[in-house]
């Protein structure tokens, strides 16, 4: 059975005790599967605004947006082990209960999402796969933005945050072309830098080596059926 494109690769990243602990006794708390994904209320509690942050790293926006917005309930996404569990410590310290963290490819999580469930989504510093053979693993391209249309309401805001200047320009063809998608800054334009998002460690390394940082807003377009 031929084997699907992942535009990730899972490192063997060393997992310390901490993050070990949160795995086991954390992820049970605050952990989602593709099973609870279909059910949001169910799964956070209560009904509220969602909003998705897709490769969460460390968590360290995640939780940062979840305290600043105790009214929203946040799901991040993200396969890599000690990120999350970091996140998971962090959101434990935070005693935050508007938090829930999917351990899995966001592709098969937004495919368990309910259909116009999504009222923002964030995909900050994705791996940009800088050579031109591995752009087919790119997490945005034409079949991604196709879905995600399909779980975000007309009134969510999308985020896009990258400091690969190629893949920031491929994604504002992406979304001029992908029906159902509109740039909210005008055609083929970056918009300014969002100020709701923490300066990650993965911002922080991009600035110290002087590559621009480059944001992109859309939304659903009012035009698509």
């Amino acid at each position: 059975m031929r084997q699907p494109i992942r535009s990730f690769v899972l490192r063997a990243g060393r997992l310390t005790e901490a993050q070990k602990r949160a795995l086991e006794h954390l992820l049970p708390r605050y952990g989602a599967s593709l099973e609870t994904l279909g059910d949001p209320a169910a799964l956070f509690g209560r009904r509220a605004p969602l909003v998705i942050e897709i490769g969460i790293g460390n968590g360290d926006n995640l939780v940062a947006q979840a305290a600043r917005n105790p009214a929203i309930n946040h799901l991040g996404f993200e396969v890599h082990r000690p990120g999350i569990g970091h996140a998971l410590n962090a959101v434990a310290t935070a005693g935050l209960r508007n938090v829930r963290i999917a351990a899995l490819d966001v592709i098969e999580g937004l495919a368990a999402l309910p259909d116009n469930s999504l009222d923002g989504v964030s995909i900050y510093f994705p791996d940009p796969w800088p050579k031109k053979r591995h752009h087919k693993r790119r997490l945005v391209d034409k079949g991604f933005l196709e879905r995600l249309a399909k779980r975000v309401k007309r009134s969510a805001t999308c985020c896009f945050a990258t400091d690969d200047a190629d893949y920031a320009a491929t994604v504002l063809e992406l979304i001029d072309a992908t029906p159902g998608w509109m740039n909210l800054a005008g055609r083929r334009r970056y918009a300014p830098r969002q100020r709701t998002r923490i300066v990650t460690r993965f911002e922080s390394r991009a600035l110290t080596a002087r590559r621009p940082v480059r944001d992109i807003l859309f939304a659903r377009s009012s035009l698509d059926s």
